[in-house]
């Protein structure tokens, strides 16, 4: 059970070392300024591999039920699956149901561990191969391993390698689980952080928080919702930030710094070093400024507003 590009390696691994009985996955969903149908990535990998793929709206529902039955699986694994699995489903394999988690559980439980553990600035996450049980991620833990996250990474670009590691590590802890050698281990419920749903909404940016702490969110929505402030009525969309080692402005207030855009913040000014004007392409910092007049002594905001206002001009002397 997957949906994303997350659960493809683990899907690979599994096709190459065990029987598959199916696949499941969310159903198609709109996409592209089109609206079209697009599948999921793993209802075209299961394709690609010839397996029959279910895709029920919910997995609770009877239809759906019907068909876990009727293929009768001795061990559902579930990555990044995006539905809830009820106790009767948890209970229908004899091995149970296994989740490939991306987090150092407890830490991170929910939805969305990997920008969790970025916008909060851990130096490190991981995988944890976990049997499921009827709570959000609190099932015992089989196998975790840790990487680090690096300074630039993103959400775009930690996932790639949490899904190699967790096809790498289920396929290694599979054999002494389904042999019973492996004994569960209990998490510390104590130590459980909690990683919420993340909203379109969330991507914006308020410009009274610390220069810091709105690097790491910028880094921990891309690519998904993104992050954007608004310079008037026009929304611009936040590709790419640093925070200036020097220089300080009211938050909010749009300076420059080196040649590039950037913006006082509740400590700090953060520097935009990629933007994106709403109807345009991504662009250099610098190449905005060169459109942008205005700009420096301006207001950002995370909501829209009137045109761009200057700054106050200071007191004749």
């Amino acid at each position: 059970m997957g949906s994303p590009d997350f659960a493809l390696p683990s899907l690979q691994a599994m096709a190459g070392a065990h029987e598959l009985v199916g696949v499941v996955t969310q159903p198609d969903r709109p996409a592209g300024r089109g609206r079209e149908l697009r599948p999921p990535p793993v209802k075209l990998a299961a394709a690609q591999l010839g397996l029959p793929v279910l895709q029920p709206p919910r997995i609770s529902a009877p239809e759906a039920m019907e068909q876990l039955h009727a293929w009768a699986p001795d061990l559902i694994i579930v990555a990044a699956f995006g539905q809830i699995l009820r106790p009767t489903l948890l209970a229908l394999p004899h091995h149970g149901c296994i989740n490939v988690h991306a987090s150092l559980l407890p830490r991170w439980r929910g939805a969305a561990p990997v920008p969790a553990a970025i916008l909060n600035g851990d130096p490190a996450t991981g995988i944890s191969i976990m049997r499921m049980d009827a709570g959000v991620d609190t099932g015992p833990i089989l196998a975790q391993e840790q990487i680090a996250i690096l300074p630039g990474d993103t959400t775009g670009s930690l996932l790639p390698r949490l899904a190699q590691l967790g096809a790498r590590l289920l396929a290694s802890t599979l054999p002494d689980y389904l042999a019973g050698r492996h004994a569960p281990r209990r998490q510390d419920d104590s130590q459980a952080t909690v990683a919420p749903v993340i909203h379109k909404s969330d991507g914006a940016l308020d410009l009274n928080h610390p220069a810091e702490a709105l690097e790491r969110r910028v880094r921990a929505f891309d690519p998904w919702p993104g992050s954007f402030v608004y310079w008037g009525a026009r929304r611009l969309a936040v590709r790419r930030v640093r925070v200036a080692p020097a220089g300080d402005a009211p938050p909010g207030r749009a300076t420059v710094v080196d040649g590039l855009p950037a913006a006082g913040t509740g400590h700090g000014l953060l520097v935009f070093e990629i933007l994106q004007p709403e109807g345009r392409e991504a662009m250099k910092g610098q190449d905005f400024l060169r459109g942008a007049r205005g700009f420096a002594g301006s207001l950002l905001t995370k909501t829209p507003g009137d045109e761009p206002q200057p700054a106050p001009a200071p007191p004749a002397a």
